[in-house]
């Protein structure tokens, strides 16, 4: 059966700094429109450090949507343009974040976090071999950083202390590497 919508109008509702608002006329594969609302934006990336001893560290923040502190993966948007290379934007965030660079990277794909009204997709990746500087966090953000062991993070996502999707992906596909074998832990400088 297919299942193809094709656009065929569009018209911006809102356009802001960081998400655009569009409304579309869709065409149906019966033939009939419906309407779409459809979030532009230019996407994130989310990075999961994990150090020598299996420890995660994840960031404690305030999000201002759900009125609420969040655990989550060091991460942040890509560029409005949405052409910047994806994983050299997970270091910069890793790095501001958290201050620890890494010397191995994995991806662990893409998330799409709700693709019913947005086009975001958020890049992953493992981070390994870590080293620590001094975080530099953006002026506009306020963030803890927590030290939690992998196996407690899984306990964690299933009893939906994480609530956050990409650090619920993030962490259980880091699990199955490690339990797979795929993932082996280096020691740092």
């Amino acid at each position: 059966m297919n299942t193809e919508e094709k656009q065929k109008s569009s018209q911006y509702i809102y356009k802001g700094a960081i998400i655009n608002l569009r409304l579309d006329d869709a065409v149906l594969p019966n033939g009939k429109t419906a309407k779409r609302e459809v979030i532009e934006h230019p996407g994130g990336v989310g990075v999961l450090p994990i150090d020598k001893n299996g420890d995660c560290l994840l960031v404690r923040q305030f999000r201002y949507p759900y009125m609420e502190e969040t655990l989550e993966i060091p991460a942040g948007k890509r560029d409005k343009d949405g052409d910047s290379d994806p994983l050299a934007c997970g270091k910069r965030e890793l790095k501001e974040e958290t201050g620890a660079t890494a010397g191995h990277y994995i991806s662990l794909g893409t998330l799409y976090p709700s693709p019913g009204y947005t086009d975001e997709v958020i890049y992953m990746y493992l981070a390994t071999n870590l080293s620590f500087g001094k975080a530099q966090p953006d002026e506009d953000e306020f963030i803890n950083l927590c030290r939690i062991p992998l196996e407690k993070a899984v306990e964690m996502v299933m009893n939906g202390q994480i609530p956050d999707s990409k650090t619920q992906a993030a962490i259980l596909k880091a699990d199955f590497l490690y339990k797979s074998g795929k993932l082996q832990l280096t020691n740092e400088e």
